[in-house]
């Protein structure tokens, strides 16, 4: 039975027993856990899976969102585990293992960068977003819940979870995503990743919105000795 925590805005929810080994879970840029269903549903009975669901902040930097992230983590007694980045998640990634408060274990980036290879193409991304009239916004969700329908037809879990992900979807939560595509063009957490000794694992589909993988993987496979990839 999962457990559920509000920590002012940030929500984190916590599945399976302490006694497990944690994979804490950050998702990407539509920050919520309303896709991850199926995964969750892989690891039950084998990994404490932590969720979150980022708060729809215009302000927080990077280092906000980890020291929020670390004081829930404490909160619920959870400090050590594998940190699992989606994406924009794998920044606040890099972000807490530079704080080293939270005693990580190892790295999963999945469809996750160091610094994005295309700033130019993150903040055009950006100007995009914001140019999106309300109700194209609002069309383009429903398409999408629609190919996810398709797409998590075997996945029951992550079907009962679309129309929450379309209600979401609000015109706070679209500058909330831009917020974020500004906090990744601004941030360079390269450092940080050559200084790491931890293990990094590099997984990706054939597709990604948010950064061309074929770049990204190769500043990881040239920079980080302990990476492996899938």
């Amino acid at each position: 039975m999962a457990k559920a925590f509000m920590v002012e805005e940030l929500q984190i929810r916590v599945h399976g027993a302490a006694s497990l080994p944690t994979v804490v879970y950050l998702p990407g840029l539509h920050g919520d856990w309303t896709l991850v269903g199926g995964f969750r549903r892989q690891l039950a009975g084998k990994a404490r899976f932590v969720e979150f669901i980022y708060p729809r902040t215009l302000t927080w930097s990077l280092e906000d969102y980890a020291a929020a992230i670390e004081n829930a983590l404490a909160q619920n007694g959870i400090t050590s585990g594998w940190l699992l980045g989606e994406s924009y998640g794998s920044q606040i990634v890099w972000a807490l293992v530079a704080r080293k408060k939270f005693s990580a274990q190892g790295i999963i980036l999945a469809g996750g960068f160091v610094k994005h290879p295309s700033r130019r193409g993150v903040r055009l991304m950006r100007f995009t977003l914001s140019m999106i009239p309300s109700k194209l916004l609002s069309w383009l969700v429903v398409f999408f819940a629609k190919l996810a329908s398709w797409r998590y037809c075997h996945s029951p879990e992550s079907l009962a979870n679309i129309d929450e992900f379309v209600a979401r979807r609000t015109k706070l939560d679209c500058q909330a995503m831009q917020h974020r595509l500004g906090l990744i063009a601004g941030f360079d957490p390269r450092e940080t990743a050559r200084a790491t000794r931890l293990p990094v694992f590099y997984l990706s589909g054939w597709l990604d919105p948010i950064v061309p993988w074929p770049l990204a993987r190769r500043w990881l496979r040239k920079k980080l000795s302990g990476l492996a990839w899938r």
